[in-house]
């Protein structure tokens, strides 16, 4: 009879153990399975404020293109209205083109030249003979020898 009781006691705390190793990893797991559903969280949330982020930043950059074609349009009409006053009131001519735009005076418009390494002709300063005296000639074309100086 103790035998049988023997292998009764020992099936249960078979059971028991079982269970209980069962009941730790289940929360040695979930544990895990916790910590990755919070950042998952986190970057759900930090997903979120980005997009917000993005569309304030389309919002602004929509509403300075905005006040952009304002001020452009009002520069322009400005300018209209200057032009239509000097027309009417104003009798100086050279007023009247500027503001037209059909001539800038005194504004060169020419670009400057470009260095060179070369000179123009025969006798600039960059020319392969400046600086070098010529040899006065005889009426035969020979150089005309000169005494030496001391």
């Amino acid at each position: 009879m103790y035998e049988s009781n023997i292998d009764w006691i020992l099936a249960i705390a078979s059971l028991l153990a079982g269970i209980g190793i069962g009941a730790l990893g289940y929360h040695l797991l979930n544990a895990n399975v916790a910590r990755n559903q919070k950042v998952r969280q986190r970057l759900a949330e930090t997903e979120l404020e980005l997009s917000q982020v993005r569309d304030a930043l389309n919002d602004h950059f929509a509403s300075a293109a905005d006040l952009v074609k304002s001020i452009q349009r009002q520069s322009h009409e400005l300018e209209r209205q200057l032009l239509q006053n000097a027309e009417r009131l104003s009798d100086d001519a050279r007023l009247k083109r500027r503001l037209s735009g059909d001539g800038d005076e005194g504004v060169d418009t020419e670009a400057p030249e470009m260095p060179r390494d070369y000179a123009d002709g025969n006798r600039g300063t960059l020319s392969e003979d400046f600086g070098l005296h010529q040899q006065p000639r005889d009426e035969e074309g020979t150089p005309a020898t000169q005494p030496t100086r001391y």
